[in-house]
């Protein structure tokens, strides 16, 4: 007969060995159950059931039976029963969690409105936002020539930021089109999981400065004192002897003045992020930003009319004006809610949830959720402060104000 802890290992190593199956069983019974039915199996059934499968008639009765407890392998067997019993424990409890919290008629597009997990967007980037970096090699895509080396390890090493409530399919598109604009693709696409790790296939750039002028409109550069922050999509006025022509910049650069000297042509700074510094290599990683330039003398290209056009082909040199765009009071607006703890949100309502042929004042939103509806945008098209009257359909999507956890309970309860 081998020693006590002989046993008892040789007990452990027996249970987990069959409990295996007894586990897989215990986790789906738990997990359908609680999936389909919202019922928790009690944990006594289970494990009687799991020992059963073990191969120990009695279920629990087992560890009581004389002709195991006083048998030569008596420890042995009942410390694999103990061990099965564990696992089937857990097993059980892990599928009723799995099956409480797994998404009710689970689809694709389901899986794709999902945000980054909220451990992430807390430990990467604060409270607000979170930060997306690129893992991986980047692909090629297929019908476009290969990227550069150069290119493919810089968007390779590119980490990005956006707002942490962005659903993951938003993030896409998003990512994609400021790849598109910081590296001139050809054409970006992007996957993200929930950990923010973005996988990215890339066409390389297959023009220049021609991608960035409007349909209709004519590249012109002239040389000019550059304002400083002169930046991409700047609304400027151009001032010759001749005319004044206004126009939007698609690239600007300015000569940095060396020590001692005057401006040397050789240093310049670009809007379109070049830089000829010797220790570029050397600097930490910066937040994403339009790049700008620093002021100063150098030339300035501007799309404009065909018309426009011709007196600045003639002009030597211009005066450069830099136009308002005015404010932007939706980011006021959302300035103003954020202080106030408030968020907006989206929410597409689910077929057969509760939102689903209701009308706006039926389903008493402000009062079973407490958010706000501002608009909703149906098939019919938008509808902004909706009545009472107004009828929601399965597909529509509703932008609602209130708190972040409010607007989550809003999100789950309709969807």
């Amino acid at each position: 007969m081998a020693s006590f802890p002989v046993e008892l290992l040789f007990g452990i190593y027996l249970g987990i060995l069959t409990g295996i199956i007894p586990g897989l069983v215990a986790w789906s019974l738990g997990f359908v159950f609680k999936y389909f039915t919202g019922v928790t199996i009690p944990g006594f059934g289970v494990v009687v059931l799991s020992v059963a499968l073990a191969g120990v008639n009695g279920g629990l009765l087992a560890l009581a039976d004389p002709t195991i407890t006083q048998s030569a392998n008596a420890v042995t067997i009942t410390t694999a029963i103990l061990v099965v019993l564990m696992i089937s424990l857990y097993a059980h409890s892990r599928g009723d969690q799995m099956g409480a919290t797994f998404p009710k008629r689970l689809s694709l597009k389901q899986l794709r409105e999902r945000t980054l997990a909220a451990d992430v967007r807390g430990a990467l980037a604060g409270r607000d936002e979170a930060r997306v970096r690129v893992v991986g090699e980047v692909a090629d895509m297929e019908g476009y020539p290969p990227l550069s080396d150069e290119l493919r390890a810089e968007i390779g090493a590119s980490e990005w930021t956006f707002p942490a409530d962005l659903r993951i399919s938003e993030l896409e598109s998003r990512l994609a089109e400021r790849l598109k604009t910081e590296y001139d693709l050809g054409d970006a696409a992007v996957t993200v999981d929930e950990r923010g790790r973005a996988s990215v296939v890339a066409a390389p750039p297959f023009s220049g400065l021609s991608k960035r002028v409007p349909d209709g409109k004519r590249a012109v550069s002239v040389n000019a004192l550059v304002p400083t922050g002169v930046a991409r999509s700047d609304e400027v006025t151009l001032i010759t002897p001749d005319a004044q022509v206004r126009g939007t910049v698609v690239s600007a650069k300015t000569q940095r003045a060396a020590t001692g000297a005057g401006p040397d042509p050789e240093a310049t700074e670009s809007v379109d992020g070049a830089d000829d510094d010797a220790d570029d290599d050397e600097r930490a990683p910066q937040p994403v930003r339009a790049p700008t330039t620093t002021g100063g003398e150098g030339r300035i290209t501007v799309a404009v009319t065909r018309t426009d056009a011709d007196p600045l082909l003639k002009a030597d040199r211009a005066r450069v004006v830099v136009e308002s765009r005015g404010v932007r009071r939706e980011y006021e607006l959302l300035s103003l809610l954020r202080r106030a703890g408030r968020r907006f949100g989206r929410v597409t309502v689910g077929a057969g949830g509760p939102l689903d042929g209701a009308s706006v004042g039926e389903a008493n939103v402000r009062g079973a959720y407490g958010v706000a509806v501002m608009a909703v945008r149906g098939a019919s098209g938008w509808v902004v402060a909706p009545k009472g009257s107004t009828t929601l359909s399965a597909g529509d999507e509703v932008f609602a104000v209130g708190t972040r956890g409010e607007l989550d309970a809003f999100r789950e309860a309709v969807a």
